[in-house]
């Protein structure tokens, strides 16, 4: 278990990136906040395996309805990392588990 961020640090249609582990261990996670419910993914692009964001934290397109990756501009859908424009088309983020425990986001994997 790793303790992300607080619970209350991601309000509803924003999200946040983090790192742990290091070299080839290292692990990029998002974690946002859609329709009241977190969710999480691997901040991978599963077109070229690259994170989404080139500026920290920055996920969301500009409509508010979508992911993008800075890399290419492929948009996934928030509530369930499907890919739904981009060379990623039909493909999705990988979800990973997380939990809010004593008030703390916690990464379990």
């Amino acid at each position: 278990m790793i303790r992300l961020c607080r619970d209350e640090e991601i309000e509803e249609g924003d999200a946040r990136g983090f790192r742990f582990g290091e070299g080839s261990d290292q692990t990029r996670v998002l974690v946002l906040r859609w329709e009241g419910a977190l969710k999480a993914y691997l901040n991978v692009c599963p077109h070229v395996g690259t994170p989404l964001d080139w500026v920290p934290d920055k996920f969301f397109h500009p409509d508010d309805r979508h992911l993008i990756c800075a890399t290419h501009g492929a948009l996934f859908l928030p509530e369930n990392g499907l890919c739904v424009a981009g060379p990623c088309e039909g493909e999705a983020l990988q979800a990973v588990e997380i939990a809010v425990e004593k008030g703390w986001i916690v990464y379990r994997g």
